[in-house]
Parts: C-alpha cells; sequence; structure tokens
C-alpha cells in the first residue's frame, strides 16, 4: 500500500531535511511513497540553496511521487523579481540568508532553474481525503475555490475554525513552538519551528485512514 508523507516548513534547513528522507524512508521499507512538502523551502536558515537543489533533485529522481507546493516564502523571491514586492520587504523576512546560501545579492542572480522551479509550484495538493496546502484554507470558500492569498499566508479566522471541511487539512505557516505538530478534527499543522531549532516533522498517511498513521521528526 503507497504511503504519502507530509513535510512541514523547512526555511533552509538541508541537514533536518536529508535525515527527516531517510526517516521517511526507512519507515516505508520499501513500500511505494509520495513526499509531499508543505512550502517555506527558503529564507531565514543559512542552506536555503541546497534545500532547493536537493528538492528538484528528488523530483529529477522520484518524479510524481515527490509533489512540492508554493509556501508565502517563495512566492515572495517572485514576486520582488517581478517588480511587485519592494526587496526590503522580503529581507524583513528572512530573505538575507537565502541570498547569502547563493553567494548573491539580487534575487535575479539566482540559478534560473530555481526560480522556475519555484515559479511552477503548485498550490495544493487534494488525495481524497487530505487538502495539503502552505497556510491554510479560508473557511467560508469551497476548497475549489480559495484565493491564493489565503492559501500562502491566512492565519486566522482558519486556525481556530472547527467545521469540517469534507478533508483533512494539512499545512504549516505558523510555528508550533511546542516542538510537536497539532493535530485538530479538521486540520494539522506540520511546521514545528524547524528553523527556530525545533524539530522538521513528516506525517505519514496511507489509504486506509484520513489521520496519520505516524510522525516523523529530525532534530
Amino acid at each position: 500500500m503507497p504511503l504519502i508523507y507530509a513535510v512541514g516548513d523547512i526555511h533552509g534547513s538541508l541537514d533536518k531535511l536529508k535525515s527527516l528522507i531517510d526517516a521517511c524512508r526507512r519507515h516505508a521499507g520499501g513500500r511505494a511513497m509520495t513526499l509531499v512538502f508543505l512550502g517555506d523551502y527558503i529564507d531565514r536558515g543559512p542552506q536555503s540553496a541546497g534545500v532547493v537543489r536537493l528538492l528538484i533533485g528528488l523530483e529529477s529522481e522520484l518524479q510524481a511521487r515527490i509533489i512540492a507546493l508554493m509556501g508565502n516564502h517563495e512566492a515572495m523571491a517572485l514576486a520582488v523579481l517581478d517588480g511587485l514586492m519592494p526587496l526590503g520587504s522580503w529581507l524583513l523576512n528572512g530573505a538575507a540568508p537565502t541570498l547569502q546560501s547563493y553567494g548573491v545579492d539580487d534575487v535575479a542572480a539566482l540559478p534560473r532553474r530555481h526560480l522556475d522551479w519555484m515559479r511552477a509550484l503548485p498550490l495544493t495538493y487534494d488525495d481524497g481525503r487530505r487538502f495539503f496546502v502552505h497556510a491554510g484554507v479560508n473557511p467560508v470558500r469551497p476548497l475549489d475555490a480559495q484565493d491564493e492569498q489565503d492559501l500562502l499566508w491566512i492565519r486566522e479566522p482558519f486556525l481556530d475554525d472547527t467545521r469540517d471541511y469534507g478533508r483533512l487539512i494539512v499545512h504549516g505557516h505558523t510555528p508550533l513552538v511546542t516542538a510537536a505538530p497539532d493535530l485538530r478534527r479538521n486540520r494539522l499543522n506540520l511546521d514545528t519551528g524547524a528553523v527556530f531549532g525545533g524539530p522538521l516533522t513528516a506525517a505519514a498517511f496511507d489509504d486506509t485512514q484520513t489521520e496519520p498513521l505516524a510522525f516523523l521528526q529530525a532534530t
């Protein structure tokens, strides 16, 4: 039975990402697996370039079994590139380590393949039981009519809403200070603050139940 592993916000934490992918492979034990990354690969942490490089390599290796979603930090980098956001706003959100990891001082100097990869990232992934997204959803909109801004940035009223969405919403974006994922009846937050000293977390799923089978972490 194939497994799905959803991975929370990475933010340049390359060593934790490598350890977590290894842990997912061990947990899968040779079974087919799909990796779903919930966005925010860059900024704040020291190894953003390495994280993007690793994910692009994984896509080449595993192809359709890698699903990397857009995070608000990738969206900010592209907005600066497109002249839709001032560089200063991105820098206030942790861009300096990203530029340093690439050895450049301008987002336009990032490798074209990396920028094209970011631009092609989808906003959501729906496996029929779970709805994977970076930040969350607007509770008053159907899942198929969500706004990009909400998918990338929302916190409230989503975080406190208790309604049933017909899917478990699997998301990141809002760092948890407990170092443990936050599983609720209608949503699961996997951002355990890897870049702030917490672990990087993955949730394992299969088709037998909606809720996670297990959580894996890399510290």
